[in-house]
């Protein structure tokens, strides 16, 4: 491999460290985010909604109830749309400081029946609504301790479209969700900016861009077996979100009640691709035998990337699907550091008996061992423990984790044999 070649590889690995460091694991601090609106509409009317225990707080269908504790308005019990692990709306017990009737109150959540008391330790949430020549001004704010800029913009645009659609509820009395993000058409756009963005690492040549759209289908296709995994544990809903460069994230429609769902969940990601890849291995001689040579090249290309990136997404570090099945699997850290030496040790033995030098190899491997750490512990800790794997659900995921390691390995070999 030539040392331009590497310089490149290092280069992207270490692009995408940075990013994943700053969009999940640096440390920020307590940052508040404002954002303020003006409203036509009376800001009694704009209270009865923001205020929890208001006469209107179901008014975007976020709040299913609102019960306030007897003789006061400053301590009660919500619940909201979003499911809890056993399907049920999530309760959250809140309390009210700052109040003025009528113009803002201070809010923090003191319980929660899906996360950890500690997930909302430096939450607050303020609101302040001041009448102005017929209208009234809006300012919501939140404030919290934030790792990775990732969550600190979730909560950005979700009080944008909060109050984007308070705007129009309070001046056409009816409730319309903005939200076009996770709109498919939209996924599809971010998708499609995802395959140009890659494009030039490839070389702005067509079979350049035939290598990035690879790679796009690859991760959609990855994210759909996430998906699918969901379903079958019972969510009732799951969605997939394009990060451009970074790849996707597939997400369920409820938080996780057992480590089985974990772990299989995790899994699948990379066991539902072995199919296309599969796929590729058998299609590719057909393309050669009618003649279509292009298109078997394209297959080819197609399920090498396939097995490369799947492949990668099984390196046990934190934050990748193999670090998942990893510690749902084994207890203990040893059990866990053995099993993750052994992964790694496989997928450089692969890397070896490709033809990689160990000049490429060795910094691959620092750099994993590099991202698992810094995005160590990033993660939203449950109410509740979650239900233990029993040793035939162990049983099940160890075997499917060594047949879709083995699988994919087999179909890395198999492309890189192709193109040598």
């Amino acid at each position: 491999m030539q040392y331009s070649s590497v310089f490149l590889m290092l280069f992207l690995t270490a692009l995408n460290l940075g990013l994943i460091w700053l969009l999940l694991a640096v440390p920020l601090g307590v940052k508040t985010v404002t954002r303020t609106i003006r409203i036509k509409a009376a800001s009694e009317r704009l209270w009865s909604a923001l205020f929890p225990f208001g006469e209107n707080a179901g008014w975007s269908g976020t709040i299913i109830s609102a019960e306030s504790e007897p003789n006061t308005k400053r301590f009660g019990t919500l619940r909201i749309s979003y499911d809890d692990r056993n399907g049920d709306p999530i309760a959250r017990k809140v309390r009210l400081d700052e109040f003025c009737e009528g113009k803002s109150y201070l809010l923090r959540i003191t319980d929660d029946s899906s996360l950890d008391p500690s997930f909302w330790q430096n939450y607050s949430e303020t609101v302040d609504i001041v009448s102005e020549n017929g209208a009234s001004l809006v300012t919501v704010s939140e404030t919290d301790r934030y790792r990775g800029f990732a969550f600190l913009g979730f909560r950005y645009f979700k009080i944008r479209r909060q109050l984007l659609a308070l705007k129009i509820w309070g001046e056409t009395g009816r409730f319309k969700s903005i939200g076009v993000f996770e709109r498919p058409i939209t996924q599809i756009w971010m998708a499609v900016i995802s395959a140009l963005m890659i494009w030039p690492f490839f070389g702005l040549t067509a079979p350049g861009l035939v290598l990035a759209v690879s790679l796009t289908a690859v991760v959609a296709l990855h994210e759909f077996g996430h998906m699918f995994a969901f379903r079958v544990m019972g969510h009732k809903s799951a969605r997939m979100i394009f990060i451009p460069i970074l790849g996707g994230i597939a997400m369920g429609g409820r938080p996780y009640d057992r480590h089985f769902e974990i772990g299989f969940s995790a899994l699948m990601g990379a066991g539902f691709s072995v199919f296309p890849v599969a796929a590729c291995i058998a299609a590719y001689p057909v393309a050669l035998a009618t003649g279509h040579n292009q298109i078997a090249a394209a297959v080819a290309s197609f399920g090498l990337i396939g097995s490369v990136f799947n492949l990668a997404n099984l390196v046990p570090v934190w934050k990748f699907d193999g670090g998942q099945v990893v510690r749902q699997v084994f207890e203990g850290r040893i059990a866990q550091a053995a099993a993750s030496f052994t992964i790694l040790s496989a997928l450089l033995a692969i890397g070896a008996f490709s033809g990689f030098s160990l000049s490429v190899l060795i910094p691959v491997a620092a750099v994993f061992a590099v991202l698992s750490i810094i995005t160590n512990g990033a993660s939203f800790k449950p109410r509740h423990a979650l239900k233990p794997m029993t040793g035939v659900e162990r049983g099940i995921i160890i075997a499917g984790l060594i047949a879709t390691f083995s699988a994919h390995a087999l179909g890395a070999v198999w492309g890189l044999n192709q193109f040598g």
